[in-house]
């Protein structure tokens, strides 16, 4: 009989350094009109505690209408030589972040379940990288301005 390995339900301190930098993310939620898996790319995550995730996306996302119809998700992250699947329960914190002049809502994930999802015999040799195409102050401010307005 197979033992039954436990499945982790923190992000250990590695995980949470990978997300607190910026790291694709891609998120998956079930769309509230079709009830079909849907993905996204994310870019505005961290990780305030080793059992919560957040992320702010577009007031007006279709993420948003997701997470309120079913709060179920999963972000899938590459790094540290693997693909983790992170489920858990997304909670919409704020549909207008303060302080933000973009109409931004911030969602909140608790974290139930860890997976390592890559194939069996291989490993990452090279994380995702990814650049931005706008004006790159610009998006630094913006950037500064919206992680400490989701982290408040």
């Amino acid at each position: 009989m197979a033992k039954k390995t436990e499945v982790p339900t923190t992000l250990t301190v590695q995980q949470q350094e990978l997300l607190n930098e910026e790291t694709l993310v891609l998120l998956s939620t079930v769309d509230a009109e079709t009830k079909i898996p849907t993905v996204n790319a994310i870019s505005w995550v961290k990780a305030p505690s080793e059992s919560k995730i957040r992320f702010s996306v577009s007031a007006s996302s279709r993420i948003v209408a997701n997470v309120k119809d079913n709060p179920g998700v999963t972000l899938c992250i590459i790094g540290l030589e693997t693909v983790y699947s992170i489920v858990g329960k997304g909670t919409i914190l704020t549909e207008k972040l303060e302080g933000v002049a973009m109409p931004l809502a911030t969602i909140e994930v608790d974290i139930s379940a860890i997976h390592e999802s890559m194939f069996w015999g291989a490993k990452i040799v090279q994380e995702p990288t990814f650049e931005k195409t706008y004006d790159l102050e610009k998006a630094k401010a913006l950037d500064e301005q919206v992680y400490a307005a989701m982290l408040k």
